[in-house]
């Protein structure tokens, strides 16, 4: 079995939510087995390392499922962890950019200074649907100066076609197309 689908297999399909009409893949199962975190990350970590991307000088984790894994992965590339909280999550100054959901406008943070000018970055978060999270967080990492050269997922709807609306390229582990 390959590693994506073992960790498919620790998925779990809920139907109707967080709506009616929904299925949400669950990723916490996936937590229940460290041979499936590792494997998460290990696989993460290997397509970090053999792309041909630049150094990677922070991974930048999405409120809160990007801090799942981030601090982890940003370990093993050794390189900074700075995390993009909803806001008024985090001390001191801060970046503020705000985002459009499906059921209004949300506001994502970044303590200023965390990203310095011209590092590179991924961006790391469990799922891209629309990706408007995402974007935001590619917006805070522009604000402070940063250049963000991967989006990295968990899972992707590929339905929704989130990818279209990011400033690079974007990585999926596991993809779903309904």
């Amino acid at each position: 079995m390959s590693d994506v689908a073992f960790l498919r297999s620790k998925l779990r399909a809920i139907p109707d939510f967080p709506k009616k009409g929904i299925l949400f893949q669950d990723i916490f199962p996936l937590f229940q087995d460290p041979l499936a975190v590792e494997t998460l990350v290990t696989h993460i970590v290997h397509h970090l390392t053999s792309s041909n991307l630049a150094k990677i000088d922070a991974v930048v984790g999405l409120d809160a499922r990007g801090f799942l894994l981030g601090p982890i992965i940003a370990m093993r590339l050794g390189c900074a962890f700075v995390p993009v909280r909803k806001a008024g999550k985090l001390p001191g100054a801060t970046t503020q950019v705000a985002y459009t959901k499906e059921y209004g406008t949300d506001y994502f943070e970044m303590q200023e200074g965390a990203i310095k000018k011209g590092q590179n970055v991924i961006i790391l978060d469990d799922l891209i649907a629309t990706g408007g999270s995402a974007k935001a967080a590619g917006e805070l990492v522009a604000l402070n100066g940063g250049k963000t050269v991967e989006y990295v997922f968990f899972i992707e709807l590929s339905f929704l076609k989130g990818r279209d609306v990011l400033d690079a390229p974007t990585y999926a582990v596991m993809t779903f197309d309904d």
